[in-house]
């Protein structure tokens, strides 16, 4: 990754000087929110960098609180994936369930306001840490997917990929009693099934080697492609503003992107319900629903 080695000791100062000037959320009242859009709009080569808040109107359920603590068990690990049968047996016994769920999902306020700021000319480049696509599906060109899409599977083995619909044709043939259990809806196409035998429940191997087969997207405790990471800092290179919309940014895939703009000195700005790990160091906050504020920025740019 392009300057990695640099980043330890420009995080020990940006830390320092985010604690002398802490940013004050605009208050979310009209004249907060039309303070906030006036900032961003003397900007106009816009670094979009999303989370999981653009898709919760969509249906799709969240990780975090508005303290940035888990809501629930943190998601699988990709030691604990690749290193037993028993967690892939787990994992896919409950996206059997969490999938149709996800995949019906739409996109929603947020995703399409900011496919128009991107016709308007505002929108440069738009990084998303989700996994459900809806970027994409809503329009928007040149998404950069940091964690993957989750509408695909990949073969640890030989790299075969395949249709995630596909295969989820393949988990419910195999496993049709698990098919007709009720679950409710978690993040990323999972789904919470409470205490279920999953020693019966059949994985399907990849059938062009019999390898394992795993969601295409980064698990925690994986690394993003160099590719991405390497597109999205050229990409903010060129903006003149980063806008976090819907993230806590708490995973640091998606908060080096805070930590280079401000090495850069460009100003960040922050749309999220709750606290955020870029807060220090923002230059501006707005804390409100981020597809209502989108919509208002769209039309108002």
């Amino acid at each position: 990754m392009t300057g990695r080695r640099s980043w330890g000791p420009r995080l020990e100062r940006g830390a320092e000087r985010g604690a002398q000037r802490r940013v004050r959320p605009e208050p979310a009242g009209r004249a907060g929110r039309d303070a906030f859009v006036r900032a961003l709009g003397r900007c106009h080569r816009w670094f979009v960098l999303t989370g999981a808040g653009c898709s919760t109107g969509s249906g799709i359920p969240d990780y975090r609180d508005e303290s940035g603590g888990w809501k629930r068990p943190e998601p699988m690990h990709l030691s604990r994936f690749l290193g037993s049968e028993q967690a892939r047996r787990r994992y896919w016994a409950r996206s059997l369930l969490g999938w149709p769920v996800f995949s019906a999902a739409r996109p929603g306020r947020a995703h399409r306001a900011l496919r128009e700021l991107e016709r308007g000319g505002r929108v440069r480049a738009l990084v998303t840490q989700n996994v459900d696509g809806l970027h994409s599906r809503a329009g928007s060109h040149g998404v950069i997917d940091l964690h993957g899409r989750n509408d695909r599977v990949l073969c640890t083995g030989c790299g075969a990929a395949m249709a995630r619909d596909r295969f989820q044709g393949e988990l419910v043939h195999r496993n049709p009693r698990f098919a007709h259990l009720e679950a409710t809806p978690a993040p990323d196409g999972d789904a919470d099934l409470g205490e279920v035998d999953f020693n019966r429940f059949e994985v399907p191997a990849c059938p062009q080697c019999g390898g394992v087969v795993r969601p295409d997207v980064v698990f925690f405790g994986d690394a993003v492609p160099r590719a991405r990471v390497e597109a999205a800092l050229e990409a903010l290179r060129g903006a003149d503003m980063l806008l976090a919309v819907g993230t806590s940014l708490m995973v640091y895939s998606g908060y080096r992107f805070c930590r280079e703009a401000e090495e850069r000195e460009i100003p960040i700005f922050i749309l999220n319900r709750g606290r955020t790990r870029a807060d220090p160091i923002a230059r501006g906050k707005l804390e409100a629903d981020c597809g209502a504020v989108l919509e208002d920025i769209a039309r108002a740019l």
